[in-house]
């Protein structure tokens, strides 16, 4: 299906929670987020009805994301029913990489494709810092389950923060001349409570790219992946740059984004929202027309680079990463 603007639609992000056993400092408060009540989220089984809808209407690709998803029961189970689905062309992960020695076997068999690790230090004491109590060692071990049941390519997201881990570029970079491995490093952005941190400590992957000057560029068919990637020569890996703030991706933007609480967001940078689980618990509610709905209100681009633009109301956690 396609949005206003000629974009095919057949990308879906799909949160199936707002709760994280982490606290990054970028993502949710220091608090943590209120857990809701079991009726206030989806179920797995509606989730999986909003899925269906969405693959009648062209979606090809779906990505489970949170908070973090392997806290959720039942992941197995739904990673197993959209896997499938006969339309489905990929089914991929987004974990903070915690849990994953633990789960990356069942969901390899359950028809997993590959994972995205959120990994934003190499250094054990500012993991703990910038996760607010993580333990490096967890996400190396999941990093090394998941390298050795073949979930490739393993992907590493790093988000790039200026005076945090800046100096730590090469570190990850060098990741990528001997494993088959992306790093992908991700701009900061300005989100619901962590706005103003975020804002102070925004650096630029023009900066990053300047120091790599023995980055080869990767031409890939793909216009619709938010990464431009690069290598260095005779590397088994990739590094990857995602910019939404200094050069925003948006002309060939392909998702939308579910949220664990039944929200579907056309642009992740906007507070509109279509209540999808209200359609869901209707007798007579039509899914298909609300996600029509949803596709034909997505967009050109986000204001993020105009002077007057408010940041979005919900944290990052509670959209899904």
């Amino acid at each position: 299906m396609k949005d206003p603007f000629g974009r095919s639609i057949n990308y879906l992000r799909v949160s199936v929670t707002d709760l994280c056993n982490l606290r990054c400092k970028y993502c949710m408060p220091k608090e943590g987020v209120y857990k809701r009540k079991h009726e206030q989220i989806l179920s797995i089984e509606e989730i999986f009805k909003v899925v269906k809808a969405s693959v009648n209407l062209g979606i090809e690709k779906v990505r489970i994301t949170g908070g973090e998803p392997l806290v959720r029961k039942g992941m197995i189970h739904l990673i197993e029913k959209i896997s499938n689905l006969e339309e489905i062309k990929d089914v991929a992960l987004t974990t903070n990489g915690t849990l994953l020695k633990k789960y990356a076997k069942d969901l390899k068999h359950a028809g997993l494709k590959r994972v995205n690790i959120s990994l934003d230090t190499l250094k054990a004491e500012k993991y703990s810092e910038i996760t607010r109590g993580g333990r490096l060692g967890d996400v190396l071990e999941g990093i090394e389950e998941a390298k050795k049941i073949g979930l490739f390519p393993v992907k590493l997201n790093v988000v790039v923060i200026g005076g945090f881990n800046d100096d730590e570029i090469m570190d990850f970079v060098n990741l990528t001349i001997k494993e088959n491995i992306e790093v992908r490093f991700i701009e900061l952005m300005p989100i619901g409570q962590a706005s103003k941190w975020a804002k102070s400590k925004f650096l630029s992957n023009d900066v990053l790219k300047y120091q790599l000057k023995d980055l080869i560029p990767v031409y890939e068919g793909d216009k619709s992946s938010p990464a431009q990637y690069f290598k260095f020569a005779d590397a088994k890996g990739k590094v990857g740059f995602i910019n939404p703030i200094s050069h925003h991706f948006c002309k060939y933007c392909n998702r939308i984004r579910l949220t664990a609480d039944g929200r579907l967001k056309p642009c992740l940078h906007s507070n509109k929202e279509i209540d999808l689980k209200s359609i869901l618990r209707q007798k007579n509610g039509n899914l298909e027309d609300m996600i029509k709905i949803a596709i034909y209100k997505k967009p050109k681009e986000h204001k993020l680079n105009e002077k007057d633009h408010q940041p979005i109301i919900r944290d990052m956690v509670r959209i899904g990463g």
